[in-house]
């Protein structure tokens, strides 16, 4: 390898059954994840999308309650498109999500609920690579999520959750963020590409709201794929950061 060639990706894991995927804002994964997601449905792998907010701060020409119906509709959509049909809104405010204590509460009761074996969140580290600063909400729900998983195994951390069938759950393997600059692993999405264009051009009215005339989702989402592909070895792929959850897992 030479000097300033990016290093190879591994495939990740795919001997699981059960995954969860916890994100701040509709449209989230479908700018880098949705096309992984349609792979592990293919393979019939059961996919829950969680999202955190309803996105009904992002159009501007619309009020929040409009925004929410409008953006809530978008996501079940874009998620049916690439075979997952189990879509939560746990409602918290859009753009102004804090991480701490609420957000892990809110985050480890669906864990809970689940029972996931891997758990999918966004990037949250500082940037995307490069100058392209990430967002406060990606930021708090990544970090939140990783310790929500912790928080969703210990039978004494919000406990208030556990009442009838609820019971604590330890058994998530991974969590793993899709787009991290950080990422060390990668998924081959070269047959499910288009599905994963399919999920993106659903948040049509997302994209028309923020002014994107020109914004064309399969070139867009064909940059990242491509380079991501060659350093896994295949035509299409999506990077993730992994992050073990316990000793040998």
């Amino acid at each position: 390898m030479t000097e300033g060639t990016p290093s190879p990706l591994q495939p990740l894991r795919e001997d699981w059954q059960r995954a969860l995927c916890v994100v701040a804002h509709p449209d989230d994964l479908e700018f880098g994840a949705a096309a992984a997601v349609a792979r592990w449905t293919d393979q019939g792998k059961q996919v829950v999308y969680c999202m955190v907010t309803s996105g009904e701060a992002g159009i501007d020409g619309l009020a929040p309650q409009e925004c929410r119906r409008v953006r809530e509709a978008e996501q079940i959509e874009s998620a049916r498109i690439v075979g997952v049909d189990q879509v939560e809104f746990l409602g918290l405010p859009d753009g102004v999500l804090e991480y701490g204590v609420g957000l892990r509460r809110s985050i480890a009761g669906v864990v809970r609920l689940h029972r996931p074996e891997i758990v999918v969140t966004g990037n949250f580290r500082d940037t995307w690579g490069g100058a392209n600063l990430n967002q406060a909400d990606h930021i708090a729900t990544g970090k939140a999520t990783l310790d929500a998983v912790r928080d969703a195994g210990n039978r004494w951390v919000f406990n208030e959750q556990l009442t009838g069938d609820l019971e604590p759950w330890g058994g998530v393997q991974q969590v793993w963020a899709f787009g991290s600059p950080q990422s060390t692993h990668a998924v081959d999405t070269t047959d499910t590409f288009e599905r994963g264009v399919a999920s993106l051009r659903a948040h049509q009215a997302y994209i028309d709201g923020l002014g994107w005339g020109d914004f064309d989702p399969s070139e867009f989402l064909e940059g990242m794929s491509r380079a991501t592909g060659q350093r896994l070895g295949v035509a299409h792929a999506a990077p993730f950061e992994v992050f073990p959850m316990g000793w040998g897992k």
